[in-house]
């Protein structure tokens, strides 16, 4: 929920998320596939609040990151866990009609990644007003989440995404996982598998790989 890419494919896409999380916090179950609403959603549940940070169905992707485009005050209380939100947008049939109905009151901000029918979406949230951006799905795109880069490092980051595309036009699902997991290595406070202090981690990568409108979710647990 902290790092996310999305890279298209001749076939479809690729789209990757690193969850950085103290370790304090109860281990995410492994995703799975669940019933809601009678909508059948593949994704690994936090079992703090039962959300996700990133869920498919069989022609949408919904991803989370924490923060909108600046870093916020954290508030003592907050009426619902943001990674419930992901499991409504993903529940809908419509999900920019929900987005646009959806009362975010008291939800701390956050920044969504949606691909649905082969569209790519920005949604963000930032306490006072939500906001939607159609983004182009033959580009590559790169997110870091305001809470833990400050923007000088978000923009440092995508030098190091564009740096990989430019020499990875077509990477493929290995090559982009090992981007996730080892760029910058050796720095453990901005490289892209975060330990500061051996208090906040990257816990694991989720990837959601689109091949001809099927998704396929390939999970990542840094802990074992």
């Amino acid at each position: 929920m902290c790092t996310v890419t999305f890279i298209p494919t001749n076939q479809g896409c690729i789209i990757t998320s690193n969850r950085d999380e103290k370790i304090s916090r109860e281990k995410a179950i492994s995703p799975q596939e669940y019933e809601i609403d009678g909508k059948k959603i593949t994704f690994p549940k936090d079992p703090k609040a039962g959300g996700t940070w990133i869920a498919h169905t069989n022609n949408k992707i919904v991803v989370l990151l924490n923060g909108a485009k600046e870093k916020h005050l954290v508030k003592p209380f907050y009426r619902k866990s943001r990674g419930l939100i992901v499991l409504e947008i993903a529940c809908e049939n419509d999900s920019l009609e929900c987005w646009k109905n959806i009362d975010l009151t008291e939800i701390e901000p956050f920044t969504m990644v949606l691909f649905e029918n082969n569209k790519l979406f920005q949604l963000q949230w930032n306490e006072i007003e939500k906001s939607l951006e159609e983004l182009s799905s033959t580009e590559h795109h790169i997110w870091s989440s305001s809470t833990l880069y400050s923007r000088e490092i978000r923009t440092e980051r995508a030098i190091w995404f564009a740096d990989f595309s430019l020499k990875n036009e077509n990477p493929s699902a290995n090559e982009i996982l090992n981007f996730h997991q080892f760029t910058k290595s050796e720095n453990k406070e901005f490289g892209l598998q975060i330990n500061r202090n051996n208090k906040l981690k990257t816990i694991s990568i989720t990837q959601c790989i689109v091949i001809n409108s099927k998704i396929e979710m390939v999970y990542l647990d840094l802990y074992n």
